[in-house]
């Protein structure tokens, strides 16, 4: 009776994968975000402390048990890159060590995203060896949003949850054009975006043109052709990140100089701004750039025509879901 009993317990354990409980952990790169999300599911947000030594070593200190709870760690990768990436993995090398349930990487920005592949010989693919280092660490499974390439989420030999930022700014667009949508129209600032330009437009209601352009070497391109008609159109730009704003800006001003569009609006879920980005949103004839806040805004990214938008809702209903065990895809639905 006994045995039968424990078998029947054993069974039971192996069908609950998450932990008795859910605990959230920020490292330093966007702890807003992760205050955010715990403010959303009414959560407080774990006790840990994450530093630097005087040498540069990070450290992490957590003060609370995790023994067989959810545990969540939010950290994006973005600048500085290699620092932030370092200490996601010192954390989730803690929280494993300290016989956490199960680990999730919350990454809303996933750094080295761009190097997915081989573009000349002997280049590495870095956004594979990422991959491998976090599952290497202890991580049972990911959630970040809009990867630079989806093929990424085969890199890992885990879950991957990939969340969609275009579902909030469809909401963004359809309040702020509501009853002039006739106006609007979505442009896809390569021919490598056009997938997800594409979807975005279907989801407006809109029609969708292409800017054909021919990359010169990274961070540089030139516009070459804009394919479909965009005279007299507000235009929303759609793109998944940008960097240093060099190809959204040169696109908005074909766009308008060659295409006759009305005015530009532009949209990414990571706003890296890196370098003289901003000065170049604000110099070019973008109306607005509305970005989501997966990597935290620091004062110098900031602008009057720069608006961010809280990913915080999102993620908190996509870990509620993981925790529960049920569909993360009815998000978008």
């Amino acid at each position: 009776m006994r045995q039968g009993s424990n078998t029947k317990e054993r069974e039971l354990k192996d069908m609950i994968s998450h932990g008795k409980d859910i605990k959230i952990f920020a490292g330093r790169s966007n702890r807003p975000l992760a205050e955010g999300i715990c403010k959303e599911m009414k959560l407080a947000l774990g006790d840990a402390e994450v530093g630097t030594f005087s040498d540069g070593e990070n450290f992490v200190s957590i003060y609370e048990t995790v023994r067989g709870s959810d545990v969540f760690v939010v950290q994006s990768t973005s600048s500085p890159v290699n620092d932030n990436l370092m200490e996601m993995l010192i954390m989730i090398d803690a929280f494993k060590r300290a016989s956490a349930g199960r680990i999730t990487a919350v990454i809303p920005y996933f750094g080295y995203a761009r190097q997915d592949r081989k573009a000349k010989p002997r280049d590495p693919i870095s956004a594979k060896l990422v991959a491998n280092l976090i599952t290497r660490a202890g991580a049972d499974r990911v959630l970040t949003m809009d990867l630079h390439a989806s093929q990424i989420q085969g890199f890992f030999d885990i879950p991957v949850d990939n969340l969609l930022g275009s579902t909030i700014f469809v909401r963004y667009f359809e309040k702020k054009f509501a009853g002039n949508m006739d106006s609007l129209m979505v442009v896809s600032p390569d021919v490598g975006s056009v997938a997800r330009a594409r979807t975005f437009a279907q989801k407006l209601g809109v029609s969708l043109a292409i800017v054909d352009k021919r990359r010169q070497k990274a961070n540089s391109s030139e516009v070459m052709n804009i394919i479909g008609d965009v005279k007299g159109k507000r235009v929303i730009l759609l793109d998944d990140m940008v960097d240093t704003g060099g190809s959204l800006c040169g696109a908005a001003q074909a766009l308008v100089e060659i295409g006759g569009a009305l005015e530009v609006h532009a949209c990414a879920t990571h706003g890296v701004l890196s370098g003289k980005a901003v000065e170049r949103i604000n110099n070019s004839v973008i109306k607005e750039a509305v970005f989501l806040d997966t990597i935290q805004p620091s004062p110098e990214k900031r602008s009057d025509k720069i608006k961010y938008l809280s990913v915080a809702h999102m993620f908190a209903d996509a870990i509620e879901r993981i925790y529960e065990e049920v569909s993360v895809s009815k998000i978008f639905l």
